[in-house]
């Protein structure tokens, strides 16, 4: 997998490509079927399969104070559209040039001149340019005046409701990670560097990954099952603490799991944590005897949770 920059001519090979564009966060079952088909297309005619995104997100340059709600890293995003059979991503950095280009321009300067594109594929609800002024209709067009194909893929149903990155962060909020790994295919996982905490779980005998939840979308504040994927492939079973830690002062939102029967120093390094299933609200403790009592109760369930799959 290649990284692109979308501001820049591209590498002749990528060249006459077949461009899934999108925002694709969450790389969802809507979005699979998007990059999919541009695969398909892409493989059938001999073309490279590109998938085009947008970093930061189009909301954060337009609403800079909305909280975080990002459901995927860039770099999570490179991995999702390489497993999926892509050849290389693109990346728009979505800035106030980008912003204030016109539907046309964007096609005229993105599109062609920096991809050579060959063919377009987006969703039936894709817009772009200034004012969002072009959508998948204007997009038809400007294909068919300059020679590349756009094909649009049509709303993907799950339990009777589209899939949306917007459905997922729902669920996540209310607590319901399981709901929400259905529609994105996997659980939702929160990727990052340890970094050091005050280490009083460790005193505790429960030695916690701290990581910060940056960018992303604040899912429930509680306790959850988890699952830790570390840099040299290994999983790890585990329960964490999503939130701001109320027992202690001052508070500090961390995502802090704790991995089960492991003792290896994780400090600087990058690992992924899958939020599994939700155990129950955060909650303050009057002592650390307290806390320490429920810990072992969260533990355990956690056990069984991940053990039932």
């Amino acid at each position: 997998m290649t990284r692109l920059d979308g501001g820049a001519v591209v590498p002749e090979r990528f060249r006459g490509g077949i461009v899934a564009l999108g925002n694709f966060d969450g790389f969802h079952l809507g979005h699979q079927a998007v990059v999919g088909r541009a695969i398909a297309l892409a493989r059938a005619a001999g073309r490279p399969a590109l998938v085009a995104t947008f970093d930061p997100h189009p909301v954060r340059h337009f609403r800079p104070k909305t909280p975080p709600f990002r459901l995927t890293t860039l770099d999570q995003r490179e991995r999702l559209f390489a497993e999926a059979g892509a050849d290389a991503m693109v990346v728009f950095h979505f800035d106030a040039a980008l912003a204030a280009q016109s539907a046309v321009d964007f096609v005229d300067d993105r599109l062609l001149d920096k991809l050579g594109t060959g063919g377009v594929v987006t969703g039936a609800d894709f817009t772009f340019g200034k004012d969002k002024g072009g959508n998948v209709d204007v997009l038809a067009e400007l294909g068919l005046k300059n020679g590349f194909s756009v094909e649009t893929v049509g709303p993907v149903a799950l339990d009777g409701a589209p899939v949306s990155s917007s459905r997922i962060r729902d669920l996540l909020k209310a607590g319901d990670p399981r709901g929400a790994a259905a529609l994105l295919t996997r659980p939702f996982a929160v990727a990052g560097v340890v970094q050091h905490g005050d280490k009083v779980g460790r005193t505790i005998g429960y030695p916690t990954a701290n990581l910060d939840m940056g960018t992303y979308l604040r899912p429930a504040y509680g306790i959850y099952a988890v699952r830790g994927r570390l840099p040299d492939g290994r999983v790890l079973d585990g329960a964490a603490n999503l939130g701001i830690r109320p027992t202690f002062d001052p508070p500090k939102e961390l995502l802090e799991p704790y991995f089960f029967d492991f003792n290896e120093d994780l400090y600087g390094q990058a690992i992924e944590v899958e939020l599994i299933d939700y155990l129950r609200p955060e909650a303050k403790f009057g002592s650390l005897e307290a806390l320490t009592e429920q810990m072992e109760a969260d533990c355990a369930r956690a056990r069984v949770v991940l053990a039932e799959g």
